[in-house]
């Protein structure tokens, strides 16, 4: 089994056992020890000691405090040690330089799992990193999980637990959404927001610095919780890779899935510094993060608000089963802005069937529009809505409905929500309401709310929230294509590389990247590296027509310094372009070494694709593909993701850039072999995942011929990373 093939299979499964055990040890305790417990008020150990007895928390909860006699009234420990029972949780609110010391004493006690609230680890700067990481090594030796440090806390709302370890001011609703977040300022403000939207949770979890349980086991506990229907997350950083998507997308897709949304802050930070590549160039952090989202099936909200409304919708309502949606309005603008929207996020206006058509007829008025979106008209009672909102309900043609109330001087808004609730749950579909406005129809919100059905401010939000849901029917609903059987010839491609490295180089051009994509079994043209005018006629007396193109390690953009001459057809011509490359290339680039000159023969005729790996130190290698040829920098047309990827992956390349009519046969062009090119993301993939020294890597362009004629790589760089070999 090759490297790649390994990683594949091997995926670390989504909640085992051991993973599960070690979040279960923060999440339901039943001794918990809260160090730093004060009577001070406004103090942090205060609030979360209060929290933890406010809350009902159904253990035994002990103070840890070496001055006070009591706190809230309860007796006062100084120290974990002075305390006879087990402690199975420890939240720690002492000063930092005090943590690590507390923390070996909980490991010396036996204490299961640690909390640490503390602040001033490795967000302060390289003392704190080094504490961090001594309390994470302390953690280890006495295998105690550790949630933080610097967090608000975690909130487990199951009724048999009840624990509140965190310094919220508000308590969160218990509800089916899991939350989890890197900023504990964040986690306030959302669920004071979260109760005033009625928004219930499962369990809340403020992450900190991530020194020992992160995201992906979080990710796996929750999955594995009865309780958790919905999974939001707010996203600053991951440190995984390959192995985030391998355990994620079972959580979103395998045999029990669960929907993930999340927010990434800083979308418009700067990528990676100045490359040499295009694929350098474009990609950056938020290609990878966008990256494993889409492979994780994650859906990505915008903002905030869009978080929550992909969450309500998913925690209360069925998925769509197809994409076809009903609109029911009494205002012709907010349906239009529904429609337009519903269109933009992949959704149709269902069709109606006859029968539906003849009951709208019958029950609307002759004013009123009976086609979709459907128009009750201003001045609609409840029985009008009631009748139209039942036909389409029945529709089979209809898989979801948006509902939209303007409120009117005529309008009965609070009868017209009580219609809502009950059809909605006996047709199975998923109902998404918008009652536009405020104060008129704040009660019938709340009644909508109360009996969990998503409401939305604006219907465009509503529309989006669909989308989401419709989006994680089609992952949930995707085959798998039959993978694709590569045979690369592996050494061969070692020796080229290792050679390189040895002569110290770190810019292949095409003579050696050739090699190294040959062996991997890319479609090569036939191609040679010629140092003289005959050697160059001689090529093209036996390859025929041919691109010469400058063969020198420090020269990347061959075009930009007239090192390219293209259709060169007979030996007369060769000599000439030789001669002539040669001479622009001295003059442009007097500095540069000039190996020779790159003959190749032309590739027919074909669509001009890029392929390219750029590497990053936490992520690995992140895959390119989009329209290339001279277009790449200008309309970055690309996708982008994480090797190692399967066929299904390649094929969500492929499809997935605005390019592809382009290859797919538009405005009655021949498709183009995108079995050949999903073949060669294939064996990029390998390539990448193979070979770590591979820093950057361009192959563009790759001519994708007419379909069952295959591809042509006609031009390619490589940039080594010298420092992988130390």
């Amino acid at each position: 089994m090759n490297q790649v093939d390994d990683i594949l299979s091997s995926g670390s499964g989504v909640a085992g056992d051991d993973n599960l055990a070690r979040v279960r040890a923060i999440f339901e305790p039943t001794t918990v020890a809260v160090v730093g417990a004060s009577q001070r008020h406004g103090s942090v150990g205060r609030a979360v000691f209060k929290n933890l007895l406010d809350g009902g928390f159904s253990g035994v909860i002990y103070p840890v405090n070496v001055r006070a006699h009591s706190v809230c009234g309860v007796r006062a420990y100084p120290s974990l040690s002075a305390i006879d029972d087990q402690i199975d949780l420890a939240v720690i609110i002492v000063p930092a330089p005090q943590v690590l010391q507390v923390a070996r004493e909980a490991g010396q006690k036996g204490v299961k799992g640690l909390l640490v609230i503390t602040a001033g680890f490795r967000e302060v700067g390289r003392a704190g990193l080094a504490m961090e990481e001594e309390l994470k090594a302390v953690c280890q030796e006495y295998s105690m999980s550790l949630v933080g440090p610097n967090c608000l806390g975690v909130i487990n709302m199951a009724k048999d637990i009840c624990l509140n370890a965190s310094f919220v001011r508000r308590p969160p609703l218990p509800g089916n959404i899991g939350f989890i977040s890197q900023s504990g300022a964040l986690c306030t403000a959302v669920l004071d927001y979260a109760a005033r939207k009625n928004i219930g949770f499962s369990k809340f979890i403020s992450v900190g610095n991530k020194a020992d349980i992160d995201e992906l086991a979080l990710l796996r506990y929750l999955h594995a919780d009865p309780e958790t229907k919905v999974i939001m997350m707010y996203v600053e950083d991951l440190r995984h890779g390959f192995e985030f998507i391998d355990v994620v997308r079972e959580i979103t897709g395998g045999d029990n899935p669960t929907p993930i949304v999340a927010v990434k802050s800083g979308r418009t930070a700067a990528g990676a510094a100045a490359v040499s590549s295009h694929t350098g160039s474009l990609a950056g952090s938020e290609a990878i993060y966008d990256a494993l989202f889409h492979q994780s099936g994650i859906y990505r909200a915008q903002t905030i608000s869009h978080l929550f409304d992909y969450a309500i919708a998913f925690a209360t309502q069925p998925l769509p089963k197809s994409n076809r949606v009903a609109i029911i309005t009494n205002a012709g603008g907010p349906g239009i802005i529904a429609t337009d929207i519903t269109i933009n996020v992949g959704l149709t206006l269902a069709k109606f069937s006859p029968d539906t058509t003849d009951v709208l007829r019958c029950t609307l008025p002759t004013t009123a529009n009976i086609n979709n979106p459907v128009d009750v008209i201003g001045d609609a009672g409840v029985d009008r809505y009631k009748a139209a909102f039942e036909a389409v309900l029945k529709d089979e043609n209809v898989d979801g409905v948006i509902f939209i109330l303007t409120p009117q001087s005529m309008t009965d808004i609070y009868a017209t929500a009580q219609i809502i609730p009950a059809l909605a749950k006996k047709s199975g579909k998923p109902v998404l309401t918008s009652f536009m406005g405020e104060l008129d129809v704040r009660d019938a919100i709340d009644f909508l709310e109360a009996n969990h059905i998503p409401h939305y401010h604006f219907p465009e939000m509503a529309a989006r929230a669909m989308g989401a849901m419709y989006r994680h029917f089609k992952w949930i609903s995707r085959q798998h294509l039959p993978e694709i059987e590569i045979t690369p010839n592996r050494p061969r491609a070692r020796q080229v590389i290792e050679e390189a490295i040895a002569a110290g180089r770190t810019y292949l051009g095409e003579a050696e990247g050739n090699k190294i994509l040959e062996a991997y079994g890319f479609p090569m043209l036939p191609a040679r590296l010629v140092t003289s005018a005959e050697a160059a006629a001689s090529a093209v007396r036996e390859m025929g027509r041919s691109v010469f193109k400058i063969a020198s390690p420090q020269i990347v953009h061959k075009s930009d310094l007239g090192g390219v001459r293209v259709g060169i057809a007979t030996e007369d011509e060769a000599r000439a372009a030789y001669d002539d490359i040669i001479g622009v290339i001295s003059e442009n680039a007097p500095q540069a070494t000039i190996e020779g000159i790159y003959v190749q023969q032309m590739a027919g005729k074909g669509v001009e694709v890029i392929l390219g790996i750029n590497r990053y130190k936490v992520f690995g290698p992140l895959l390119m593909f989009g329209l290339g040829g001279i277009f790449v920098e200008i309309f970055k047309d690309v996708s982008f993701r994480v090797a190692p990827i399967r066929h299904n992956a390649a094929r969500r390349m492929i499809n997935s850039i605005k390019a592809f009519p382009m290859l797919n046969g538009a405005r009655g062009a021949e498709p183009c072999d995108t079995n050949e090119l999903a073949r060669c993301l294939i064996l990029l993939s390998a390539l990448a995942t193979e070979n770590p020294e591979i820093a950057e890597l361009d192959i563009n362009p790759l001519i994708v011929h007419p379909n069952g004629m295959g591809c042509s790589v006609a031009d390619c760089r490589i940039l080594l990373d010298l420092d992988r070999m130390k």
